[in-house]
């Protein structure tokens, strides 16, 4: 449990102020929502531990190659359980490991994890055992090691998909907005707010740009609820004569009232022919679970009416081809990903603000996890991010551009429309499933050694 949390409080410790700065939280308060958060993810691992502490007690040493499974059935869940959480997983510490990193293409990120967790189980059985046990450990970590680089090296040189499909450029606005100024906005601000992305997507454009993607939180109004804004958008995606991504709250009626977090396309006519709404919503920021207990929060849930999460997947048609979309967080769920490429996409994308995190690690690991997309799914991801870090990235992993953290930017990039499969894309994750039976397997098949119970009866009075 020490260190999961341990772990935990490393990776997600910019929740701590991001509390206080956009929700009046008092900063002690803040440290304790963040403290409780890292021990809840912690409670994931120490299962494992536990697991894992029988597993070896019982079956020896030779128990420990049972934690590839455990590890990652654990894991999955945390993805899973009570909306999910699937921040950093292990596997995505290999994301960067091109080589390493194409075992996502076939058992996606969890399969990462598994072979992170097997090496991990064979240095430490290594160390605990000697002889012919030790060997034999070492020799087969090593032959799975080369065999994976070499297979991924080999899949990365020989890239084929980066020359399949039909080419697209896409131009990525990155505004670079203070998010307190998106918070608290002025009409003066909201209006050069405004008036700056559409000169930003003047100038993509010009560059080549054939499809435009702006970020999350980049219309200062409602999209539908202003008419003097949509009409501005319609007549900048007539102009342009590309088609326009934008995101902007939707806020429907009937037959109650509510509020989606949504992602729009204006085709080159200025009509709009696909809205997104966002499946996974953000806890504590766009709902709170338990609120009416969470007293603590009140300042900052009084802050935003919660969002209806939407129900399905929207392709968005481009220039005849399908391409698919995510909101922010949602990125980091495998799941949601493959199901937009079986249901047709040819082109991942992604909207995000993360001007909320500051400079800490969060736009970095929220940029790698989307990363992880494109390898699983064997498509380009193409990442549209207020504050950075806007980019495309190929299928196999390779970041063919990439903005800085805070700074006004246009990108303009070659994407490729793919229609492939990975084999990934096609089962899922099994691998997820398999683990979960073998962990169920072995806590029920694994019996204390016949030497640990007759040491038992020996020592009885």
């Amino acid at each position: 449990m020490t260190a999961g949390f341990v772990y935990f409080a490393g990776t997600v410790y910019w929740t701590s102020s991001v509390l206080p700065v956009f929700g009046g939280m008092p900063m002690l308060l803040a440290i304790v929502a963040m403290t409780l958060l890292a021990a809840y993810l912690a409670i994931y691992p120490a299962i494992t531990a536990m697991v894992m502490g029988r597993l070896v007690s019982q079956g020896g040493r030779a128990a420990l190659f049972a934690l590839p499974a455990a590890w990652v059935a654990t894991e999955y869940l945390r993805g899973l359980l009570f909306g999910g959480f699937p921040w950093v997983p292990l596997g995505n510490s290999q994301v960067t490991v091109l080589a390493v990193a194409q075992v996502a293409s076939v058992f996606g990120v969890y399969g990462l994890s598994a072979v992170v967790a097997f090496v991990n189980a064979a240095i430490a059985f290594a160390l605990l055992t000697t002889g012919r046990s030790r060997v034999i450990a070492i020799a087969a970590t090593a032959v799975l090691l080369v065999a994976i680089a070499a297979w991924g090296s080999w899949r990365v040189g020989e890239g084929s998909l980066t020359r399949e499909g039909t080419p697209l450029r896409v131009g990525l606005i990155q505004g670079n907005v203070a998010q307190a100024e998106k918070m608290n906005p002025t009409p003066q601000s909201s209006r050069r707010i405004f008036t700056s992305y559409i000169a930003m997507t003047r100038d993509a454009v010009r560059r080549g740009a054939e499809y435009v993607i702006w970020p999350e939180s980049s219309t200062p109004f409602t999209f539908g609820h202003d008419a003097v804004g949509g009409a501005a958008l319609r007549d900048l995606a007539r102009e342009v004569g590309v088609p326009l991504l934008f995101r902007s709250d939707q806020i429907v009626a009937e037959p109650t009232v509510r509020q989606f977090n949504a992602a729009f396309l204006l085709n080159p006519n200025g009509e709009t022919v696909a809205v997104y709404r966002k499946i996974h919503l953000v806890p504590f920021g766009e709902f709170f679970p338990l609120q009416e207990w969470l007293t603590f929060a009140a300042p900052l849930v009084r802050r935003y009416l919660p969002f209806t999460p939407g129900d399905r997947v929207v392709l968005l048609p481009v220039n005849g081809h399908q391409t698919s979309t995510a909101i922010c967080y949602e990125v980091v769920f495998p799941s949601l990903m493959r199901d937009a490429v079986l249901q047709g996409s040819e082109l991942l994308t992604t909207v995000t603000n993360d001007g909320w995190y500051g400079t800490s690690s969060a736009p970095y690991q929220h940029f790698e996890m989307a990363s992880m997309r494109a390898i699983e799914e064997g498509r380009y991801m193409a990442r549209s991010a207020n504050t950075g870090i806007s980019g495309v990235v190929d299928p196999y992993g390779r970041v063919v551009q990439a903005s800085a953290i805070f700074e006004q930017v246009g990108l303009v990039a070659e994407v490729r429309l793919l229609n492939g499969r990975t084999i990934y894309s096609q089962i899922g994750d099994v691998i997820a499933y398999v683990a979960m039976a073998l962990t169920v397997f072995a806590r029920v098949a694994v019996r204390p050694r016949t030497g640990n119970a007759d040491q038992r009866t020996k020592q009885k009075p």
